[in-house]
């Protein structure tokens, strides 16, 4: 897997660079646009890493540009912003997620994994697990061949869960996906109502998602 790296700070390119290479990526960095423009004319990459502010402009308007010109590559944007105004700029420019600085290289690389897990699923638009099957691109969801009807916050939990499949997900980052409530994120029982309710829902499936106590929860996928 082929990730360009588009950063600054040089401190943090070569922090990016050795930690993913460890986990066993490729890497490939440029520090100003100019050259991430090079570098993506010389090279597919699987995933970009793209900063907010880079020298000769901005990452977001850079972003905005790549997805005009049908550039669909898998984008993790980088920012010292943090209001939620932000996050939503940069996702509506094309980001597919965006993570704060600073951040946890526990974080990044769970983030930088499930993208290409996301990626890879989202080429098989329907996932099947035991009695339950969810086309990801029409929303539909089956169980024992029946159609399922989920809320809109519910079917958010239950992608998210497909697309991480027998991964550990917090509470925060559950709660960070289906709201927009950023101030209560800690104290929020909101996960737990959905999940309470979409278990019930899933019948003979509610065993799928498991409880990882004193963590958040795990959605029991197919072993790779």
């Amino acid at each position: 897997m082929k990730i360009l790296i588009i950063d600054d700070n040089q401190e943090i390119l070569f922090g990016l660079e050795k930690l993913l290479k460890q986990d066993k990526f490729h890497t490939y960095t440029a520090d100003t646009l100019a050259k991430a423009t090079k570098a993506l004319e010389a090279l597919e990459y699987d995933l970009i890493i793209l900063d907010w502010m880079l020298p000769d402009g901005s990452g977001v308007e850079f972003l905005a540009q790549m997805r005009k010109e049908y550039y669909n590559t898998s984008v993790l944007l980088l920012s010292s912003k943090s209001e939620i105004t932000d996050k939503v700029e940069a996702l509506d420019a094309g980001a597919d997620d965006y993570l704060c600085k600073p951040f946890s290289n526990i974080e990044l690389l769970a983030r930088v994994r499930a993208l290409f897990r996301r990626e890879g699923s989202y080429k098989k638009a329907t996932i099947e697990i035991e009695s339950l099957k969810v086309d990801l691109t029409s929303r539909e969801v089956l169980l024992n061949n029946e159609p399922l009807k989920l809320t809109k916050k519910e079917f958010e939990l239950l992608e998210l869960f497909l697309l991480n499949q027998n991964v550990i997900l917090t509470r925060y980052q559950l709660n960070d996906h289906i709201s927009q409530d950023f101030n209560n994120l800690k104290s929020s029982n909101l996960v737990d109502a959905h999940i309470k309710n979409l278990r019930k829902k899933l019948g003979d499936a509610s065993h799928l998602i498991q409880t990882v106590r004193g963590v958040g929860f795990k959605f029991l996928g197919r072993q790779s």
